[in-house]
């Protein structure tokens, strides 16, 4: 063999090796990402009190996502302003799938409600819906009020005199609230708190007379008898509630399911291969037969999203829908 020959087959094999290499560095920065993701903790901020059902089923289902993408999910709750400070922490953080929100149709009315806050739904990137849950209509245990009839009459025989709690303006059971009174036609003063978990209590107290938290929140305390359930705001009656009529039963109505929904939000423009990571890990952790049956004994079912492009025009449908409510029923800020 010519020396010739010798020097080109090593130049020959040289290229070869270096293609591996070659092949590599063309990949785009996101998809050699999401080979590697996720390599630390990922943060899921929620924006609901600790305790709360909302609260109590993003642990469950951080713990099963975990194991699915092979690192812990570690939940921060941060509340205020009926999740308007989560939804705006999330927002600023950068597009790297280690910071993920819990978003909520709550977000949508906030934003239509107050356009001034510092985030828009349609821009996050939208990973899946998780699961829907209605709100539930309900009055302290020693309440006077054993069906909507008789909280419709009192309020009706003393304008202005009965208030309506919530988790904060804009909240699910704020919207449910000002639904239900705008369609009875009574006035109900709203009092608004830092979140739903005071909602039982202020109905404890007497400081309200009565309130739409989900069912989430509401099933433990229709449980353990602190509150008495009147009416639920899906279209059909719920499982858990057999017995509880649909406030469109009630009021003959067919414009009061006010079901609320959530899901995961990342920052704007997370790369592609990471969103896809994401959707399939939070398919199979959603699949699990015990967060399932979690989700069902809490009143809530679990729905994701086929795609994470289904679910931005899920988005734009509920916002849609949610202005026509809010429109409707003349919802405010007050």
């Amino acid at each position: 063999m010519s020396a010739s020959t010798r020097c080109a087959r090593r130049l020959i094999l040289r290229t070869l090796l270096m293609l591996p290499i070659v092949a590599a560095s063309s990949m785009p920065a996101s998809a050699l990402a999401a080979d590697s993701y996720p390599s630390r903790p990922i943060r899921l901020v929620v924006p609901y009190a600790a305790g709360g059902g909302p609260d109590i089923q993003a642990r469950k289902l951080a713990e099963v996502l975990g194991r699915e993408l092979g690192q812990p999910i570690v939940v921060e709750n941060k509340v205020g302003a009926a999740g308007i400070l989560a939804a705006e922490s999330v927002a600023q953080q950068p597009a790297d799938g280690y910071t993920l929100l819990l978003g909520a149709s709550t977000h949508i009315a906030q934003k239509l409600l107050q356009p001034g806050v510092k985030f828009d739904p349609a821009a996050f990137t939208h990973v899946t819906r998780i699961g829907v849950s209605p709100a539930v209509l309900v009055v302290g245990t020693n309440s006077p009020y054993r069906k909507v009839a008789d909280l419709v009459a009192a309020a009706r025989r003393s304008p202005g005199l009965l208030n309506y709690a919530s988790g904060g303006i804009g909240s699910a059971a704020h919207i449910s609230g000002a639904a239900f009174a705008s369609a009875t036609g009574i006035k109900a003063v709203h009092i608004p708190y830092k979140g739903s978990v005071e909602i039982v209590p202020s109905l404890i107290k007497g400081d309200t007379q009565f309130g739409f938290p989900v069912a989430t929140t509401a099933m433990p305390q229709i449980a353990n008898g602190k509150v008495r359930a009147l009416a639920v705001t899906s279209a059909q009656r719920i499982p858990t509630l057999p017995q509880v009529p649909t406030l469109n039963e009630v009021l003959g109505r067919t414009d009061l399911t006010l079901d609320s929904w959530s899901g995961i939000w990342a920052p704007a423009n997370l790369p592609k291969p990471l969103v896809a990571r994401l959707h399939a890990a939070m398919l199979k952790a959603l699949a699990d037969p015990g967060l399932h049956r979690f989700y069902a004994e809490t009143g809530a079912f679990i729905d994701p999203s086929r795609t994470p492009e289904d679910f931005s025009r899920l988005i734009a449908e509920e916002t849609a829908r949610m202005r026509q409510v809010i429109d409707k029923n003349r919802i405010t800020i007050e």
